[in-house]
């Protein structure tokens, strides 16, 4: 609830500032319009005053459409690249300051439905003999104005963004050359993380399990060819016991590679078993309610996993939390947009986003067209953040 109420003030806030705004960009649509007018008909010199009056229009405009772009991206979670045109400047400012003034109407309806409907709080203390009847149905309907306003609020800020990206957005040709590139490069970065992964897995085999079967091996050797019984017995229980490492080593392998747990008992549980296995204490905050799909939950769990097993080996922490939660749109009501993997360690920071582990994760999150943040200031903490756009699916 809390939530909500601090989103909703958020949109107002940003709806009553593009109303301020969009009387600014009214003023200037009228005084530019007239300025063109006039150099248009004003016989000789024309070229010259077009391109003076032009660029001085221009530049207002960018301007304008700068202050928008970051109110868009404050108050209404619009993000809107800055790689736009100067007509696409000039042609959003001329039609922003409608829907701008249409958000200022909707905040006035708020305000007029919160006052209607609060009669029915304090417009029994001045009631007059029969006057019940209007008071309760303009509360009433002051109550139904405030429901519509309220969606309205929304409505608005939805309208701010298709606009913005309407005429700020690319083209549909640019679009599409776009998403090619980022298709291109996300595959480039699997195959590369596949490289990666193989390479680490033979050089876990060869460093691990392999020189624990040779250990094993040169101990059954020496057990075979000793002629002392007592030397014999001792040589095959250490040969046992390095048998079992060597298991426990191969379990580990095939652990990182692909838990079955993911598969069997869901994400969770293999969280779970993840902060078990840690050397340094897990907090899990588990807050998704439905089982995410198999890609999403595999792509979270390496997230996971990789983020802890670097802190335990370099960051020098001493705690750290995982946090699964819904990502829930900017605009919207509970509306959930993704996954959002959060794992924060308290250790000494500097962690690089372009080492070795990091990059992989990268690229695993941008396969599904996901995002990965991290934030490692010297000093800590560190923050490594994925953003899984796919919906969880039941």
């Amino acid at each position: 609830m809390g939530r909500w109420l601090r989103r909703g003030l958020r949109l107002a806030g940003g709806l009553l500032i593009g109303a301020g705004t969009a009387v600014v960009e009214l003023v200037c649509v009228a005084v530019a319009g007239l300025a063109l007018l006039c150099v248009r008909t004003w016989p000789g010199g024309w070229p010259a005053a077009r391109r003076c009056v032009l660029g001085a229009v221009t530049a207002g405009a960018r301007r304008l459409t700068e202050t928008e772009r970051r109110r868009l991206a404050r108050f209404l979670g619009h993000d809107i690249a800055a790689d736009y045109d100067d007509p696409a400047a000039r042609q959003y400012v001329a039609a922003r300051w409608s829907l701008g003034l249409l958000g200022g109407l909707v905040l006035l309806a708020v305000v007029a439905g919160t006052a209607y409907g609060s009669l029915l709080l304090w417009g029994w203390f001045i009631m007059r003999d029969g006057e019940w009847i209007t008071i309760t149905t303009s509360a009433i309907g002051g109550l139904f104005l405030l429901f519509l306003a309220l969606q309205g609020i929304v409505g608005v800020a939805l309208l701010e963004g298709q606009l913005a990206r309407h005429f700020l957005g690319p083209s549909h040709r640019e679009a599409l050359r776009r998403r090619i590139d980022e298709l291109s490069t996300s595959r480039a970065g699997v195959v590369d993380a596949v490289h990666d992964e193989r390479r680490r897995i033979e050089r876990d085999l060869h460093d691990g399990v392999q020189q624990r079967i040779v250990a094993l091996g040169m101990l059954l050797g020496r057990a075979r060819r000793s002629q002392d019984p007592d030397k014999a017995r001792a040589l095959l229980v250490q040969a046992h016991e390095e048998s079992r490492a060597a298991l426990t080593d191969l379990r580990e392998v095939a652990w990182r590679v692909y838990p079955t747990a993911l598969d069997e008992a869901g994400l969770r549980a293999a969280l779970e078993a993840v902060a078990e296995r840690s050397a340094i204490p897990v907090r899990l905050e588990y807050g998704l309610t439905a089982e995410p799909g198999e890609a999403v939950r595999t792509v979270a769990y390496f997230v996971v996993a990789e983020a802890v097993t670097n802190a335990i080996k370099h960051s020098g922490a001493e705690r750290i939390t995982v946090a699964l939660t819904g990502r829930e749109t900017e605009v919207g009501v509970g509306a959930l947009g993704g996954l959002l993997v959060r794992v924060t360690d308290d250790g000494r920071g500097g962690a690089d986003p372009a080492g070795g582990g990091l990059l992989g994760l990268a690229r695993r999150v941008a396969a599904l067209d996901g995002r990965l943040r991290v934030v490692s200031p010297p000093g800590g903490p560190t923050t490594v953040s994925a953003e899984l756009p796919e919906l969880p699916c039941a």
